[in-house]
């Protein structure tokens, strides 16, 4: 059996419950009081056993209260994946955006998000989907656009003749 990892020697319990009366993230309380058993004398099973854990878990958690203290038995939150495009990138496709298609070039006369994400893979050899191009759009401060629906077949004198009727009405 390992021998046990010595705890920090600048808090006690009495500190350390002080802490977590002023904490507001519950797991962290829950650890400092934890530890705090051990600090009164207690073995680091009834510590475990306070914190509602097993022995690797405690174990772990003294080592992160070694590292870094109280801060150290926070949650921290996951990195999550990297953006696809950096700010760079980004950038670039702003203005693309903002320029507008040209169609000898581009091969269209608006763009969609489809046609971006074609110019995205095309250029920086990046697969990225319309949902999460759209998400970089929108933080950019884009909104979808569309113009109104307008019948190719639409006879301007009948609509200017019923607008006419319903006014005098």
């Amino acid at each position: 059996m390992a021998a046990a990892i010595a705890l920090r020697t600048d808090y006690d319990s009495r500190r350390l419950r002080e802490l977590a009366k002023h904490s507001a993230d519950a797991d962290q309380v829950r650890r400092l009081l934890a530890l705090a058993v051990v600090y009164d004398g207690g073995c680091r099973s009834d510590g475990a056993r306070a914190g509602g854990v097993g022995l690797q878990t405690f174990r772990d958690w003294v080592l992160r209260f070694n590292a870094a203290g109280p801060d150290g038995l926070v949650n921290g939150k996951a990195p999550g994946q990297p953006p696809r495009l950096d700010q760079a990138q980004r950038g670039e496709l702003a203005q693309l955006v903002e320029e507008g298609p040209i169609p000898a070039v581009h091969g269209v006369v608006r763009w969609r998000l489809s046609d971006l994400v074609q110019w995205v893979m095309e250029t920086y050899r990046t697969s990225i989907s319309e949902q999460t191009l759209s998400r970089y759009l929108h933080a950019m401060g884009y909104r979808k656009l569309s113009a109104r629906p307008r019948h190719h077949a639409q006879n301007r004198e009948a609509v200017e003749y019923f607008k006419k009727r319903l006014q005098t009405a």
